[in-house]
């Protein structure tokens, strides 16, 4: 059974990690953009909700549409409780 990771095993990075360009550019490690991705999903969920019910009240003819945002909010909601579960977690970013 894999132990809990904290915020320190994130920032020392994690065993197997391996950037072949380091030796050469001498890039640095990149880290994940968390938050602006959380904020990013709320966003996309809070939107495609109001364009679905905006769809399905007054513009009866683009109900397809309507399912469009329907799916789009439903991804959305799992991409922000994921990266809500991620963060928990202790995840930088």
């Amino acid at each position: 059974m894999e132990e809990r990771r904290n915020r320190r095993d994130y920032a020392r990075g994690l065993p197997g990690y391996h950037d072949p360009a380091v030796r050469y550019l001498g890039a640095p490690a990149a880290r994940s953009a968390l938050t602006l991705r959380l904020w990013l999903a709320g966003f996309g969920l809070i939107f495609c909700t109001g364009a679905a019910v905006g769809l399905f009240l007054l513009v009866p003819g683009l109900a397809w549409f309507g399912w469009v945002m329907v799916v789009l909010a439903a991804i959305a909601l799992i991409d922000f409780s994921w990266v809500l579960h991620r963060k928990s977690r202790g995840e930088p970013g």
